[in-house]
């Protein structure tokens, strides 16, 4: 089959690319600026690359089926072709994910506001590491597996996270809705993707509906300390266990410590100790990610098992696997440069609660550091003030916040936007400081000058920020290395 990728550049579009190549399938795609690294992943193997969305470069290729991205609207030279002929059938990646990537394969499924790419990835890494060969689909760079996507044993397990984010111009549904979980993983839930999402309500009725399609013979593993996943509707047609500290779970992570080389806890499956772990990740959320990842991979091992008895004692039989040198994905907490007076990390974090996980536990483990935050609002529910009150919670856990540019403003309502300066005042009423800047590029310029050759100083700088905060991170790790 010729299948064609209208937006093939995003990493998701990109991945699943590859993966039907690898499958045997003629593959092609279109995006605007064609970009590495994605870009030479695509060409390395062996996919044809358009630039632009001219639609006789579509149609000349012939294809069998085109598969529209998330980010791909109408107005798109290539959809309104599609829209108009109706000669190619299309699809949206998720479903075309859901049919061709999954279908019959047990798929485990990694949803959540929070660590979905990471789970996903330490899901992976625990099947790979017990000789199972599965498949995945991984939204992130992982740094402790070859690739972000491999196809596996074709009956083998299939890993990928669930956004809840909707599917296309044209599907409307969450993305997960077509990726057929036989274990499904609710890392947390809070409100996010203000832009489809009215409110906490909405969202969780997303989840309800994932809850559904979770067959008899599945599991649902949750956070139990989330009281948002607590009140979604029961699931009595499928087994569901519970992860986190309190003890009334399932699976407890219990006697967690943390200091600059990562890691421990123990895990205890109802009251009896399973597991001792030492993990190359820091933060109690890690530890959490690395439990669920952990109960997955034993349930995996546990399918010939009947349920009863998996009940009882998930782990029985399933490997051990170390993971004292795991390091996760690429942009969590990533350490960019480590000098004696500064340390350089970058983190993909663009949730308050993200953030304030992250500043808890570089606190935790550097003490004696001068944290400095710079956060770039961003994303669709960052650059609103749905959640400016938390966001400047959240920053003031640092010693020092520098708010940088609002991404795209001027397509926010003023009284919808979200009020950089307001965020400074309240962290400078807690005795903290902050600056906000109308440009990346000023913040960069302000941050520099604080880094000078003679700062003697130990500190820390953190950037938080789901895009490229326009090169100043890497322009800043550049200055302060010379």
């Amino acid at each position: 089959m010729r299948v064609f990728f209208i937006g093939i550049c995003g990493t998701a579009m990109g991945n699943a690319a590859v993966l039907l190549k690898k499958m045997g399938h003629e593959v092609a795609g279109s995006d605007a600026g064609v970009y590495p690294p994605m870009s030479e992943v695509l060409e390395d193997s062996g996919i044809q690359l358009f630039e632009g969305f001219a639609e006789e470069e579509m149609t000349n290729w012939q294809p069998d089926r085109v598969v529209v991205g998330n980010a791909v609207s109408r107005g798109n030279p290539q959809v309104e072709k599609l829209l108009i002929d109706r000669e190619t059938p299309f699809v949206s990646l998720p479903q075309l994910i859901g049919e061709d990537l999954i279908g019959n394969r047990p798929s485990i499924v990694v949803a959540g506001t929070h660590g979905k790419t990471t789970t996903t990835a330490l899901t992976a890494y625990s099947l790979h590491s017990s000789a199972i060969n599965p498949g995945y689909l991984i939204g992130g760079v992982p740094l402790d597996l070859p690739a972000g996507n491999e196809l596996g044993g074709l009956s083998a397990p299939f890993v990928i996270e669930g956004d809840e984010y909707d599917s296309s111009f044209f599907d409307k549904r969450s993305k997960f809705i077509h990726y057929r979980p036989r274990i499904l993983i609710l890392n947390n839930l809070e409100f996010d993707h203000g832009d489809i999402f009215r409110d906490l309500a909405d969202i969780s009725r997303s989840f309800s509906h994932l809850l559904r399609i979770v067959p008899s013979n599945g599991y649902v593993l949750r956070n139990g300390d989330d009281p948002n996943l607590l009140a979604l509707p029961d699931s009595p047609w499928t087994e569901v266990f519970s992860v986190g500290v309190e003890k009334s779970n399932d699976l407890v992570i219990a006697n967690f410590e943390e200091d600059i080389t990562g890691s421990q806890f123990d895990l205890v499956w109802r009251g009896e100790l399973v597991r001792q772990i030492r993990f190359g990740m820091p933060g109690l959320f890690n530890a959490r990610n690395l439990a669920m990842a952990i109960l997955s991979a034993s349930l995996v091992q546990s399918f010939d098992r009947d349920q009863q008895s998996v009940s009882e004692n998930p782990f029985l039989g399933a490997k051990e696997i170390d993971y004292s040198n795991c390091r996760g994905v690429k942009r969590r907490q990533e350490v960019l440069l480590d000098q004696e007076n500064l340390l350089v990390l970058s983190d993909f974090a663009h949730h308050p609660t993200a953030i304030s996980g992250a500043l808890e536990s570089l606190r935790s483990r550097w003490p004696d550091r001068k944290i400095i935050a710079c956060f770039e609002p961003r994303s669709n529910t960052a650059v609103t003030n749905v959640f400016q009150d938390r966001f400047a919670e959240s920053l003031a856990l640092a010693d020092h916040a520098l708010i940088g540019q609002v991404h795209r403003a001027e397509r926010i309502a003023p009284e919808k936007r979200i009020d950089t300066q307001e965020i400074v005042e309240f962290i400078r009423a807690k005795g903290r400081q902050a600056n906000a800047f109308e440009s990346n590029r000023k913040l960069g310029d302000f941050l520099r000058d604080e880094f000078d050759s003679t700062s003697k100083l130990k500190s820390m700088v953190v950037f938080f920020s789901n895009g490229s905060f326009d090169g100043v991170i890497q322009e800043f790790v550049k200055v302060v290395r010379n």
